[in-house]
């Protein structure tokens, strides 16, 4: 939770300081086609935070692995669904930073920014439960519930009442949520004044 808290903070920032300093103003005259800045910020936040992701999470998965496996309970990550989960958790980071990006443009203060990232990404959705069918549709779109299922090895129980997500449902958020971001925020910032 901490790291999609951190990166989508750092996403923000990398919008949010531009305009704190003023910076905005040069950045446009220099390069009058904002929608191209955006989207040039969206690529680097996207690789560096994926570069980050992918690092924290094989760190995680082996270092985890190696206290395992002196209890006889290691899972090589070659073992059947196993990548997923370390291939799950290493895309939450590049997700919230572009999520983060998106609010940044539209908000444009830090404080109000990190709030609403923070809220978006990790309170809204403990607002939604399972067990009736359109909260769980609603709570299906959230990151950290497409997060929850993707890391999850073992099919739902068929007999419980809870709506439970798919993993290509999950899939989808994660390439629809910062998508969806970016091109807002290209919209946003090319119909905005500076």
């Amino acid at each position: 939770m901490t790291p999609m808290l951190v990166a989508g903070s750092m996403g923000a920032i990398t919008v949010v300081s531009e305009y704190s300093s003023g910076l905005v103003r040069t950045t446009t005259v220099a390069v009058p086609a904002r929608g191209t800045v955006v989207l040039a910020k969206a690529v680097v936040t996207a690789g560096v935070w994926t570069v980050v992701g992918t690092v924290v999470s094989i760190g995680s998965f082996l270092v985890s692995q190696a206290i395992l496996d002196g209890r006889h309970a290691g899972v090589s990550i070659t073992h059947p669904g196993v990548f997923r989960g370390p291939a799950a958790s290493a895309l939450p980071a590049p997700v919230c930073a572009l999520v983060g990006l998106g609010l940044g443009v539209l908000i444009r203060h830090s404080a109000a920014t990190m709030v609403t990232s923070a809220f978006t990404l990790l309170m809204l959705p403990t607002l939604f439960e399972q067990s009736k069918r359109w909260s769980a549709d609603v709570d299906h779109a959230m990151l950290i519930t497409a997060w929850r299922r993707l890391v999850q090895n073992w099919q739902p129980d068929p007999a419980s009442h809870m709506y439970t997500a798919t993993v290509t449902g999950s899939w989808i958020v994660y390439a629809v949520r910062p998508l969806a971001a970016v091109v807002f925020a290209v919209v946003v910032v090319r119909r905005r004044d500076v």
